[in-house]
């Protein structure tokens, strides 16, 4: 069964959806960037539904001035309270929850990585976080890297180099990038508040996602298990099936 619960949050009511069942370990799905509840292409409500089916019961909830939620929007960086929130009510409405885990995508993993513990959570699992805190309208350097290894071995990207179908300007600021390497101290905090759960927290990565990419590069001494997709969503059907299973063995 799926019910709606409302839910408050400093002054503020935010707005969940539980999808009940009897088993004693949750799953807390936290959206990514401005998303509703419902994720991107409804994936997190299908996977709700997969999850509750397996026994085990699920919650998500829109975050201050997101979705049905009432209050100001002022980013990821800020959810700490949303996320402790979301936690007191769901074991609220499902007391038998023993063990709670906790998945987000992109900012949310880092939501989580930061606030999980601090929140009630006992587990992670982290899909694609969120390290980059560059202002410019380029990729991360992670994915300029491996762009650019895939375009020197493609013949069709030398043939648009030769023909100036590629942006001179933009790749030479690329490559400027690269080179320069900065230290990011946003992508040291994730990574660090990741390391701190001592393998409670798993890491899955989007192969072919640039969000992914410089995670990887951020945390490269961290173990992550990956699925070949270049989706950050997990869009398609196999990469919904690939998260499915990730996401059981993390409650398993």
């Amino acid at each position: 069964m799926r019910s709606v619960i409302a839910f408050p949050c400093e002054g503020e009511t935010l707005i969940g959806t539980l999808d009940t069942a009897p088993g004693p370990t949750g799953l807390l799905i936290v959206s990514g960037g401005n998303e509703i509840r419902c994720g991107a292409h409804r994936g997190m409500t299908l996977l709700a539904e997969r999850v509750a089916a397996e026994g085990h019961p699920v919650f998500r909830y829109d975050r201050r001035g997101i979705g049905d939620s009432t209050g100001r929007n002022d980013g990821f960086r800020t959810a700490g309270p949303d996320l402790a929130a979301a936690v007191a009510a769901f074991r609220g409405h499902a007391p038998q929850v023993t063990t709670l885990v906790g998945f987000g995508n992109c900012d949310a993993a880092s939501t989580l990585a930061v606030h999980g513990r601090a929140s009630g959570i006992d587990r992670l699992l982290l899909a694609n976080p969120w390290t980059i805190a560059d202002a410019d309208d380029l990729p991360p350097a992670a994915a300029i890297r491996a762009t650019y290894r895939q375009r020197l071995t493609s013949p069709a990207a030398w043939r648009r180099l030769l023909t100036g179908r590629i942006a001179i300007g933009k790749a030479i600021r690329g490559l400027r990038k690269i080179s320069q390497n900065p230290q990011q101290p946003f992508a040291t905090q994730i990574v660090e508040a990741i390391a701190t759960w001592d393998g409670a927290a798993q890491v899955i990565l989007a192969t072919g996602d640039a969000t992914a990419q410089a995670y990887a590069a951020a945390a490269r001494h961290l173990p992550a298990a990956q699925i070949e997709t270049a989706s950050h969503s997990f869009a398609r059907d196999a990469d919904q099936r690939a998260l499915h299973e990730a996401v059981l063995a993390a409650l398993t």
